[in-house]
């Protein structure tokens, strides 16, 4: 069992996210603006991950979710290895490991801390992270200018994170960010949304901040496929890939059980290191 600490944990990612790792054994830490709306998070169960909003639109967000605008796969991508019942067969692709049999969502009991929290606050974030062995990050504002608030939570991550002794850190990214071509982002492609483009540049930003920092921080962005994301029930089993959208198979969406499934993952066991990965679900 280890202490992970996760950044906006109460949207659907976050929400999934908490979770997953609660499920492991792991001791979650999630932070929330204001813990008085989302008491939930004490025991996170499918009747409170469940939302009437049905799946995520393609081209829009709400906070704590990633969301990636509808774009299909093109040319000069790498399949990546598949991950069958849970077994790795390769090239770091896998099916989540250490949940219960069956699936289900184990109640969370006294395994999470709910705390307020400012991902875009350096102090605040090594007050709320001190004592953690990794950090998950699924934060967003809507209410704010994208390439702002990623910029802000990248820069205070990098350095709260080291105040806090933690070494390792999983952000959520969105698909937009990944190359639809060599050397052509998928939110530079022609007839791209310009609304949704500019919400894309954001996390591009942030991956900047990133690359750029001198840090000994362990990093990795995670991006889920330019597709919905939904509820759908949590199946445990993805593909990871590079910095290029992943062959899609047809499916129009990608459950958050699943995208939180990968977070977790490398958050326990990381597999890839200061860079972007594309994560998508199993093809056929």
């Amino acid at each position: 069992m280890s202490k992970i600490v996760i950044f906006g944990a109460g949207g659907r990612a976050g929400r999934h996210a908490v979770a997953e790792a609660v499920a492991r054994g792991h001791h979650v830490t999630a932070v929330v603006r204001d813990p008085a709306r989302h008491q939930h998070l004490l025991s996170p169960t499918p009747a409170t991950l469940a939302t009437p909003a049905g799946p995520t639109p393609a081209t829009l967000a709400t906070p704590g979710d990633p969301t990636s605008p509808a774009t299909p796969a093109t040319q000069d991508v790498t399949p990546a290895s598949l991950a069958v019942d849970g077994r790795r067969l390769g090239g770091g692709e896998r099916g989540g490991h250490g949940r219960p049999a069956g699936g289900g969502i184990a109640s969370a009991g006294g395994g999470v801390t709910l705390v307020a929290g400012d991902v875009t606050d350096a102090g605040s974030v090594a007050a709320v992270a001190v004592g953690h062995d990794a950090a998950i990050s699924v934060a967003a504002r809507l209410d704010v200018p994208s390439a702002e608030f990623y910029v802000a939570a990248a820069r205070a991550l990098v350095e709260g994170l080291a105040r806090a002794a933690v070494g390792r850190l999983v952000l959520a990214g969105i698909g937009t960010t990944l190359e639809a071509a060599p050397g052509v982002m998928v939110h530079d492609t022609p007839g791209f949304p310009e609304e949704a483009r500019a919400f894309s540049l954001g996390h591009a930003a942030e991956l900047e901040v990133l690359r750029d920092a001198s840090t000994g921080l362990d990093w990795v962005v995670l991006a889920p496929p330019p597709v919905f994301l939904d509820d759908a029930p949590r199946t445990g089993r993805y593909r990871l890939g590079g910095g290029q959208v992943l062959p899609s198979s047809g499916e129009a969406t990608f459950p958050y059980a699943d995208f939180a499934v990968a977070l977790v993952d490398e958050a326990q066991t990381p597999t890839r290191h200061r860079t972007l990965v594309a994560v998508a679900g199993l093809q056929g």
